[in-house]
């Protein structure tokens, strides 16, 4: 039998990477060993160092395994549990029992991150059946779940303060052992996995195919593809349960197995798990050596992150296009939609006085002068920057939805909101208690930057607009790792980062207030004359380029003007309010068809939104006060998965 030379030298490339990961992580348990007590050296070897180093071998042969199984069965090589919710949902299933029913956690760790998991893999799976399970609609939808499970998991780390605080940085991925249990029982379920597997390998090819092939043959494509995504999702999630989310190592392990010569179903099922085994085990012996080093605490799943944005990138290109029917919706066209506009712009200032006026209690309304005056600074700041924010993420989300035909379009799925982050993270890893001057520069500097990413790498694979949305998932991937990898190092600028990711406006000042207003009056006009544009594009390209019009220039322009708004706004809101999302589908909702009106309706309906978070916010748990955007994505998560519901079926 013969061995062909691509195969032989890939797995000769594997092996040696496999022998440069046990080198480095001799010299960091080496370096780690360093000063200790020998009996304390010898059982920190044997119980801490020693499972480690098993533990992401066997984590790595799990997620690889669970990636090759989730992308032959949904025919699409971008499946993996960090881009279906699978992770999300499994981290904020452990955070709500960690607060509420701690006592599942050690009874029950990984029956309740399937739970969590399997739950938002099932949703998933039924938002995207509408469209075929096509590849792009799946991911789509899998980032909105794990935006919606995102903001979930944030209420539950602040309500429950530092003990939640640490729980959100093992979220990050830390493949720190304290013994041999988890390995046992991860080796257990790998082995039977792995049984099953080989079992299902011919079913799995006749899937590979086509749905009607495999029916002709007599294969139940329903139960196999059940039964397939039952034993990836018990993988993924306990993983999830004993190291936290460990992103892209499925994606990276499946899609590099092929690359590596694995062409038919049962290599493929044989070499990803290899192949994720021999990346987690290095990258997490680079991790190790580099707290041995410099004593800086790193998490492992964010480095992963870091490695597989830039494949997930790669991949977009290469994603199967599926005949899908179009996902815009058909609304009703208003008869007068100015006069309409007038009343929402009385009741977005009537909203505006009660919430200035109303007690925090919401019992009444202050009437004594000197209860105003004292009132009036404390509210009217956090009140302007919120509308002002929201009314600018709500024009960036209606011009990414129709430049892209796709009603999911927002700034918080384009990744603009994560360079944002990205960018507030490095500034406050030099300077801890920077100005609001500098935040914002900085946030901006981070937006443009992911901004200029996406749009390099979409012109350069010459993607559609609806594929640009991966590229933003991708970007959006490496910085939060980075901001992941900048929280776990603790200290101030780890509390300021996770106030500004819950979109707390308790600290806004009258300066960042007036900014924002400032911005919003310069820029919502920048959108409203390029109506034009919009309406345009949306009749497509060919049509486009007929009129005149040049759909790459028109719609770079902008996409930028939405990256510079959601730069401005996240600085007030954070970066999940999903105003973005739900203003403008409301707006068409309510019959502004046309471009300049849906504008106009968005920005003060994304207004009159924010004003009564806002007012809801400190009212509803007073004494307490919770963050307004975040409270306005809990708002909006839900109607945002009700409104994908409604058109999957």
């Amino acid at each position: 039998m013969t061995v062909r030379a691509p195969g032989a030298v890939a797995a000769g490339l594997w092996l040696l990477l496999f022998l440069a990961g046990l080198a480095v992580f001799a010299f960091a348990a080496r370096q780690s060993l360093v000063g200790l007590a020998p009996s304390f050296a010898g059982d920190y070897l044997a119980y801490g160092l020693s499972p480690r180093a098993a533990f992401a071998l066997l984590g790595g042969a799990a997620l690889g395994l669970a990636g090759a199984l989730l992308q032959r069965t949904l025919r699409n090589p971008a499946a993996d549990a960090s881009t279906l919710g699978v992770g999300a949902g499994a981290q904020l299933a452990l955070g709500a029992a960690t607060l509420f029913a701690p006592s599942l956690i050690a009874e029950a760790r990984s029956l309740v991150a399937f739970g969590g998991g399997g739950g938002a893999l099932a949703l998933v799976l039924y938002l995207a059946r509408s469209r075929n399970y096509d590849p792009v609609t799946m991911i789509l939808c899998g980032l909105v779940v794990s935006l919606v499970c995102g903001a979930l998991s944030a209420t539950l780390i602040l309500a429950g303060g530092d003990y939640m605080l640490s729980l959100y940085l093992w979220g990050g991925g830390t493949l720190a052992q304290t013994g041999w249990r988890n390995d046992a029982v991860l080796a257990s379920l790998l082995i039977s996995a792995g049984l099953a597997a080989f079992l299902l390998r011919r079913p799995l090819a006749l899937l590979g195919l086509s749905d009607e092939t495999a029916k002709s043959l007599g294969v139940s494509t329903a139960a196999i593809r059940l039964a397939v995504v039952l034993v990836a999702t018990v993988l993924a999630t306990t993983v999830t349960a004993f190291a936290g989310i460990i992103g892209f190592v499925g994606l990276m392990a499946a899609n590099l197995a092929r690359l590596s010569g694995a062409r038919t179903p049962g290599a493929q099922l044989l070499a990803a798990p290899l192949v994720g085994a021999v990346l987690l085990f290095a990258t997490d012996a680079a991790v190790l050596a580099i707290e041995a080093v410099f004593g800086t605490g790193v998490a492992t799943g964010a480095v992963t992150a870091l490695i597989g944005g830039p494949l997930l990138l790669w991949l977009l290109p290469r994603l199967p296009q599926r005949a899908t029917a179009p996902m815009a919706t058909a609304f009703r066209r208003l008869a007068a939609p100015r006069a309409v506009l007038l009343c929402l712009a009385a009741l977005t200032v009537v909203a505006a006085l009660v919430s200035l006026l109303l007690k925090p209690d919401a019992t009444g309304f202050f009437r004594e002068q000197a209860d105003i005056a004292a009132l009036l600074p404390l509210r009217w700041p956090r009140l302007l920057a919120g509308a002002s924010a929201s009314a600018m993420l709500a024009v960036a989300g209606v011009v990414l939805q129709r430049f892209t035909a796709n009603p999911i379009a927002s700034p918080e799925v384009l990744g603009i909101s994560s360079g944002a982050g990205l960018g507030l993270a490095a500034l406050l890893l030099v300077a801890p208690f920077a100005g609001t001057g500098a935040m914002l520069v900085a946030t901006g500097a981070g937006s443009l930057a992911a901004l200029a990413a996406i749009l390099i790498f979409a012109r350069a694979a010459r993607l559609g607009p609806e594929r640009l949305l991966l590229g933003g998932i991708a970007v959006a991937s490496l910085a939060g790792a980075g901001v992941t990898l900048v929280m776990a190092r603790g200290g101030p600028e780890a509390s300021r980062l996770l106030d500004w990711m819950s979109g707390s406006t308790l600290r806004v000042t009258s300066g960042l207030a007036l900014a924002e207003a400032v911005l919003a009056v310069l820029l919502l006009p920048l959108a409203c004359l390029a109506h034009r544009w919009l309406a345009v594009l949306g009749l497509g390209a060919v049509t486009s380029r007929s009129l005149g019009l040049s759909p790459s220039r028109a719609g770079g322009l902008l996409v930028t003007l939405a990256a510079i708004l959601t730069a401005a706004a996240t600085l007030a809101v954070g970066p999940l309010s999903f105003v973005g999302l739900m203003a403008p589908h409301l707006a068409r909702s309510m019959g502004f068809a046309r471009p300049r009106e849906q504008l106009v309706g968005a920005a003060l309906l994304g207004a009159l939104i924010m004003i009564a978070t806002d007012t809801a916010a400190r009212s509803l748990a007073f004494p307490y006060q919770l963050p307004t955007g975040l409270f306005a994505a809990l708002v909006g998560g839900p109607y945002l998965v009700a409104m994908l519901l409604r058109r999957a079926r």
